[in-house]
């Protein structure tokens, strides 16, 4: 008897292999929302043809081959390795949003009838990753299902696939291979809920405005870079107001929107790129959005207030001129709106401008040919500002406060060789000849030095 046989005994089906994983997909209840065109139904359908005999050989293949095509696609852009099927159906288990995988994301478990229905599903998949693929590669003349299944992925950069996503997917995979029965594995996909959450927002830490077909109006950022607050020097009071804020934020106490103003090139959107990589296991998202896209923010706010995250929406270098009222949007979601802000939802701004809305002399005098109250117009401006409750100034380091940049920066690429005086004294040109010293500049500059000394020792 071979290892197939013992499975469909074990199960006790009498069914031939193909319409059994038919059978399988079609008995799924909370999964079920994965559609007919996902991979899963896809291939199932293929098996059943396969089973019944009413099939083209040469067609039935060209469908298995295209199934396989969306495979590797998701794989590439997942970085998976070693059982791409397996990766496939743990990737279906993390990703699916349904009432179930909500309620148990950053909770876990739950008591409830629904737990028969998911205990159900998760005996289907714990079949679906023993599923034996041999007999339809034999008969049809094919091997792609044993290749999948012993995969060896080329090495990709980390920017050329989502890792966040990988690494948690193929340690789920890994886990429930090493399950002992459905029960070990409902406990293992809650655990994963809990720990991680569910689709895109439990697996990803960042998104921006896209529309797409796969996610709707918000994409993943699957590549957020990885710098701390410690990698801003200096700054101390400022990073503390900040770190404040977000803490009560994310503990669930009340917090305020924030405003990062002052110098360009002073650390205000490092500082909260860094606030992300410090509070996304603690359930902190990110969500970048520019100007052109605030008509989006009802829509954002919508999908997104009912999650058990907590989201950041990013508006970095916001200011507007006098003709542009994309600022109107912003007003009434902040504050003013019939329907209040959520409070999950925290707005997180940058700005060299304190105010945000370019105003004019004219602007603070009744004075005006055109306008009967023009200070009437300079409270509106100033009224955007107003609606942050935290704002917090970054300026311009001062020549010693550079050098410390640099040196901090320097210490990081140990081909820089330069002592602390000749450090000093080329970073003293290099400001002479870029203008107005920053932490920007700092950072422009130890590259410049890192990427030359590379070039010599070449």
């Amino acid at each position: 008897m071979t290892a197939a046989d013992v499975r469909r005994k074990n199960i006790d089906y009498s069914l031939e292999m193909g319409d059994f994983m038919y059978r399988l997909t079609a008995k799924l209840v909370i999964y079920r929302n994965l559609g007919k065109d996902s991979i899963l139904f896809k291939l199932a359908d293929i098996c059943q043809q396969f089973d019944s005999g009413s099939y083209v050989k040469e067609d039935l293949i060209t469908d298995i081959y295209e199934e396989i095509h969306r495979l590797l696609e998701i794989a590439t852009r997942y970085g998976f390795d070693k059982n791409l099927w397996h990766n496939y159906l743990a990737f279906i288990l993390a990703m699916n949003e349904n009432p179930f995988t909500i309620v148990s994301e950053k909770v876990g478990a739950n008591e409830g009838t629904v737990n028969e229905f998911a205990k159900g599903d998760f005996a289907i998949f714990r079949q679906l990753f023993s599923y034996d693929f041999s007999t339809l590669e034999r008969e049809l003349g094919i091997n792609c299902f044993s290749v999948i299944t012993n995969y060896n992925a080329i090495v990709k950069s980390e920017q050329i696939f989502n890792k966040s996503v990988s690494e948690k997917v193929q340690e789920l995979s890994l886990q429930i291979e090493r399950a002992a029965d459905e029960a070990e594995m409902y406990q293992i996909v809650t655990d994963f809920y809990k720990m991680y959450g569910v689709g895109k927002f439990g697996l990803n830490k960042a998104f921006r405005v896209s529309h797409s077909k796969e996610f709707g109006v918000l994409s993943p950022i699957t590549a957020t870079g990885d710098m701390t607050l410690d990698d801003l020097v200096g700054y101390e009071l400022q990073k503390q107001k900040l770190i404040e804020n977000t803490e009560a934020f994310v503990e669930g106490r009340k917090a305020n929107n924030v405003l990062l103003f002052g110098d360009a090139g002073t650390g205000k959107s490092t500082s909260i790129k860094a606030i992300l990589n410090q509070y996304y296991s603690r359930g902190l998202r990110m969500i970048e959005v520019y100007k052109h896209e605030f008509k989006e923010l009802s829509r954002i706010i919508a999908e997104i207030k009912n999650r058990n995250y907590r989201f950041i929406i990013y508006m970095d270098d916001l200011s507007f001129e006098e003709f542009e009222i994309e600022y109107k949007y912003l007003k009434a979601v902040i504050e003013g709106g019939l329907e209040t802000k959520p409070e999950n939802v925290l707005i997180y701004a940058t700005s060299n401008r304190r105010h945000l809305i370019r105003e004019t002399w004219s602007d603070r005098s009744d004075m005006s040919k055109d306008e009967l109250h023009r200070s009437d117009t300079m409270q509106e401006k100033l009224s955007l500002a107003g609606r942050f409750g935290v704002t917090i100034g970054f300026y311009r380091p001062s020549r010693q406060e550079y050098f410390d940049i640099v040196a901090a920066i320097a210490k990081k690429f140990p081909e820089i060789t330069l002592t602390e005086e000749e450090l000093k004294a080329e970073a003293n040109k290099w400001e002479l000849s870029h203008g107005a010293i920053s932490g920007r500049m700092a950072e422009q500059f130890v590259h410049y030095l890192a990427g030359t000394a590379g070039k010599k020792e070449q």
